[in-house]
């Protein structure tokens, strides 16, 4: 009986149709900032590392070099503050969690673009 209300509760809350992004994209994630009484939108652009959790739990982790210093934010992927997410460029790994960049510095930390036919790019884009 609860776990019904509580899952009926998070469907409610759930995103219709999330950002279809995977480990190795890199993205801008445009966020909801409330300052006093104005709102306005920040973008964080940089590196999802990884992707946590299912449901309305889900989270990923941006990371982005800031003036030589290496940044990360973790963002709720359904929360109502992240507007939208746009993929920059799609990247070729071969790990579920990308902590290993942190220790990487310069080119030594970029991650291969993927590069895909035309005919996939029209079978991802259906």
């Amino acid at each position: 009986m609860r776990m019904e209300l509580i899952n009926e509760i998070e469907a409610e809350q759930l995103k219709e149709n999330p950002e279809n992004f995977r480990i190795g994209d890199t993205v801008k994630v445009h966020f909801k900032i409330v300052e006093g009484q104005t709102e306005r939108i920040q973008i964080f652009e940089g590196l999802v590392i990884a992707i946590n959790n299912s449901g309305i739990r889900k989270t990923f982790t941006v990371r982005k070099m800031s003036y030589g210093v290496g940044v990360e934010r973790i963002f709720p992927l359904h929360s109502p503050r992240v507007e939208k997410t746009v993929v920059v460029r799609r990247g070729r790994v071969r790990r579920a969690k990308l902590y290993y960049i942190r220790d990487r510095v310069g080119k030594a930390a970029k991650v291969p673009e993927l590069i895909r036919r035309k005919d996939q790019k029209k079978q991802a884009s259906k």
